[in-house]
């Protein structure tokens, strides 16, 4: 594998930026610093035939993005159970900044869910072009009907241990997080025993009550799927006001948040008071993106079938509803986007595509930064966001 040196751009990574340049050798980066090619004189490597520049004058580079929660793209979904879908979406992406990525389920039938399960393993096994795969996050079926968004209606149900576990059995220690209404009966137990094999668990789809969403925490939630959206907030109750999940995550410093970040689910304002009370190190960025990403408006079907979808200038809902139904965006979309409404520094929008999803997961100590032995999953793109390279385990996949 060639070493490859990136020269003269502007590095963003941990919230800072400062002109430096990057070489990569065996798929790590083997240094950050001033005059990169001087280096690898030095160090004996500069053999010409094994040496490549890119020249990133002018342009950032960055820690490669990485996506906690996304259905599909370019006209397939992960729910389709294939490892022609899988490779296809895992190009897309990757061709959009982002090199790890967790493949979501939707709230669908079991036979469809292992289906999944079985082509995510096999394309983990014998690899893909492309961003990489971190992990299956189970969106669902645990979910509150009566904040159920776009999910199935059909499938929704409360947490039943015998079906949890076999899917974690299935899945031979791939579920990485684990999306579920902590209110629902049994679901505090459910996290407490995924929690215990590592399992993130996170409130999703919820109508629970502050005081729940405090009773699940202390059970082993941690953290808030697509905060806003399918999520409670304050109420009536009589004469009463209730507060419910969101407030709950304003509330708790140790709960993170990931923010769909197409400017169409969270408007600007909120997403300026959200980064003022969470900051930057307690937000993920994610695109939510569904088999439509990618392709121009349309009728569309979400998940393996039956929601049928309508996509008009950019905005996905259910065709019979005004219920959104994901996103059409990819992480480039989302890091400008989110960049643009707040007018926060480009390198805190970023460190929310990199490092805080990175120590999310538990792999921070590898990914998500710039630094020497890390591993090269690396972005460069303008002064607008549009990519121009992007290196996955030090390997050109996308120029």
């Amino acid at each position: 594998m060639k070493t490859i040196i990136i020269k003269g751009g502007t590095v963003l990574t941990g919230g800072s930026e400062f002109q430096a340049d990057v070489v990569i050798r065996g798929g790590r980066i083997v240094y950050v610093g001033p005059d990169g090619e001087f280096w690898v004189q030095k160090d004996n490597q500069c053999l010409d035939r094994l040496v490549e520049v890119i020249d990133a004058a002018g342009k950032y580079v960055a820690p490669g993005f990485i996506d906690l929660h996304t259905h599909g793209g370019d006209g397939v979904d992960f729910g389709d159970g294939t490892v022609e879908a899988f490779r296809k979406i895992l190009s897309f992406h990757g061709s959009h900044g982002t090199t790890l990525l967790y493949p979501t389920s939707m709230t669908g039938s079991l036979e469809s869910l292992h289906k999944s399960i079985e082509a995510y393993k096999e394309v983990k096994s014998l690899g893909a072009d492309g961003a990489a795969m971190g992990g299956w996050h189970m969106e669902g079926p645990y979910f509150s009907a009566s904040k159920r968004g776009a999910q199935d209606p059909r499938y929704l149900k409360d947490p039943d241990p015998e079906e949890y576990m076999d899917i974690m059995r299935r899945a031979e220690g791939q579920i990485a997080r684990w999306s579920l209404a902590p209110e629902l009966p049994g679901a505090h137990d459910m996290a407490r025993a995924l929690r215990a094999k590592g399992v993130l668990m996170a409130y999703g789809h919820t109508d629970a009550s502050f005081e729940e969403c405090e009773d699940a925490f202390n059970a082993g939630f941690s953290h808030m799927t697509h905060f806003f959206s399918g999520m409670s907030t304050v109420s009536r109750n009589g004469i009463y006001r209730r507060a419910g999940a969101v407030e709950y995550g304003y509330y708790n410093d140790d709960v993170t948040v990931e923010l769909i970040g197409d400017g169409i689910h969270v408007p600007a304002s909120m997403l300026k008071m959200i980064f003022k009370i969470k900051g930057a190190d307690n937000i993920a960025l994610i695109t939510d993106s569904i088999r439509a990403a990618g392709l121009p408006d349309g009728d569309y079907e979400l998940g393996e079938g039956g929601l049928r979808i309508t996509v008009e200038e950019g905005m996905a809902r259910l065709a019979d509803s005004q219920t959104l139904a994901g996103s059409v965006a990819t992480m480039d979309f989302v890091v400008r986007t989110v960049w643009r409404l707040t007018a926060l520094p480009l390198a805190q929008v970023v460190k929310c595509a990199t490092e805080t999803p990175a120590r999310l997961m538990g792999v921070s100590d590898r990914k998500g930064s710039l630094r020497e032995g890390f591993d090269a999953d690396i972005v460069i793109f303008d002064d607008d966001v549009n990519v121009s390279e992007v290196i996955v385990g030090g390997k050109l996949v996308c120029r």
